[in-house]
């Protein structure tokens, strides 16, 4: 690493740890407002996210006005600077404290798929607080290993794993990730996946979002139909009329197979794509229009953005 990118690795750490340790420092109620104070300014100084999630917004809803399609997003803005607010108190929130804002709903689904003994897959979005699903859930006793991909300061990374870890979850490096997802499901373990990101040709499955064929993850398809482990959806978004998030596991999908791996791969991956779509729709202010989901086309289909 050259002097410039040192120099740009600890600016970012500067930067990253001042904000969380300033909106830390936060009654929580307070780090929320600032946090979404925050979003807002990013939604009108940030024009390249901004433009993507208006496409992205033509693209899923274009029976919806323009001024709809904006509010969805500005209020999409704000559920990130709510996610900044309540990870800014994760180092030192008690399971209790938790309590007071989380309500638990479908538990019994998970400690049902966990008493199979073949392994569960719990796999999510980037709706809602989706770094409250993994968390809370080991706060309140249900720890797991997860996929994510490391983030590319150096610096930051520890800072932000050691909070996402802090109840008995695991971490696992999503580019050497295979061996260790398996030997965690063959050994009866619990799995959390976020499969709604676009994916390369090489990693992923075409499967129709919102009508529309998006490259998806093989690998929670792959996993499941080898190891015949349970796939469990978690979600975690905010009730407005309860004040409160409503971290939930429905039950678990029920999977066909027709003896042909590749065809199995491809149903089971539109099968949770679907139940994304589902929440998607339910929460449409809640989920990350800001990423391009449709940026890998099929072969000879013109670009999206």
């Amino acid at each position: 690493m050259g002097k410039r990118g040192k120099a740009q690795t600890a600016l970012e750490y500067a930067t990253a740890r001042t904000l969380l340790t300033g909106l830390g420092l936060m009654p929580r109620p307070a780090a929320v407002v600032m946090g979404r104070g925050l979003a807002r300014f990013a939604y009108l100084f940030g024009g390249r996210l901004r433009r993507t999630g208006e496409r992205n917004l033509e693209l899923a809803f274009p029976e919806l006005s323009a001024e709809e399609r904006s509010r969805i997003l500005r209020a999409s803005f704000q559920n990130l600077g709510r996610l900044l607010g309540e990870f800014s108190h994760l180092p030192r929130v008690t399971p209790e404290a938790l309590r007071r804002f989380i309500t638990c709903e479908g538990l019994e689904n998970l400690e049902a798929a966990q008493r199979r003994g073949q392994g569960v897959i719990l796999f999510t979005g980037h709706l809602g607080a989706w770094e409250l699903s993994s968390f809370a859930l080991s706060a309140f006793g249900y720890p797991m290993s997860f996929l994510v991909r490391r983030i590319d300061n150096p610096k930051i990374e520890p800072l932000v794993d050691k909070t996402r870890t802090r109840f008995g979850n695991r971490s696992i490096d999503k580019r050497a990730a295979a061996r260790p997802m398996l030997r965690i499901l063959r050994e009866g373990g619990t799995l959390g996946l976020l499969v709604d990101l676009n994916t390369l040709p090489h990693e992923g499955v075409f499967v129709d979002f919102f009508g529309i064929p998006a490259s998806t993850t093989a690998s929670l398809a792959t996993l499941a139909l080898r190891t015949k482990a349970a796939v469990l959806p978690i979600f975690v978004p905010w009730d407005k009329e309860k004040r409160r998030f409503i971290l939930r596991i429905d039950p678990p999908l029920e999977i066909e197979t027709t003896g042909d791996m590749e065809t199995d791969i491809r149903n089971l991956t539109a099968q949770f794509t679907s139940v994304i779509e589902d929440y998607v729709r339910r929460f449409p202010e809640q989920w990350l229009w800001i990423h391009k989901r449709w940026n890998t086309r099929p072969e000879g289909e013109p670009k999206l953005y």
